[in-house]
């Protein structure tokens, strides 16, 4: 029988890092189907000409802030608490801007196959 005291629990909002240089990802659960993130934003944006290409699946709410995404294509997408977006394996984006105090909720799928190879 699992004990209470050895159940890891936290608060998604509490306590929230200080502004820093980076954004701060912290991981808060990693099985072998997925891993989940908790990412506080002061701000951030990615640097010119950085975007994320991920071997994995994600799937990102956010939950406080706002923030806007960038995908290669040009397209952008204004996020407000409770926003959702699924971000295919592969899908070159990149973050525009966040306010200050933006916590994200970011849950990474298993590596696919094809970006396996």
């Amino acid at each position: 029988m699992v004990q209470a005291s050895s159940l890891r629990r936290g608060n998604l909002y509490a306590p929230l890092p200080e502004a820093g240089v980076e954004e701060h990802f912290q991981t808060l659960f990693a099985g072998t189907a997925c891993r989940v993130e908790r990412i506080v934003s002061h701000r951030h944006a990615s640097p010119p000409g950085f975007w994320y290409e991920q071997a994995e699946d994600e799937w990102v709410v956010l939950l406080q802030g706002r923030a806007e995404l960038g995908l290669d294509d040009g397209g952008r997408i204004a996020l407000t608490p409770g926003d959702w977006v699924e971000i295919p394996a592969g899908c070159r984006h990149r973050v525009l801007s966040t306010a200050p105090a933006t916590v994200w909720l970011a849950v990474h799928g298993a590596r696919s196959e094809a970006a396996a190879d």
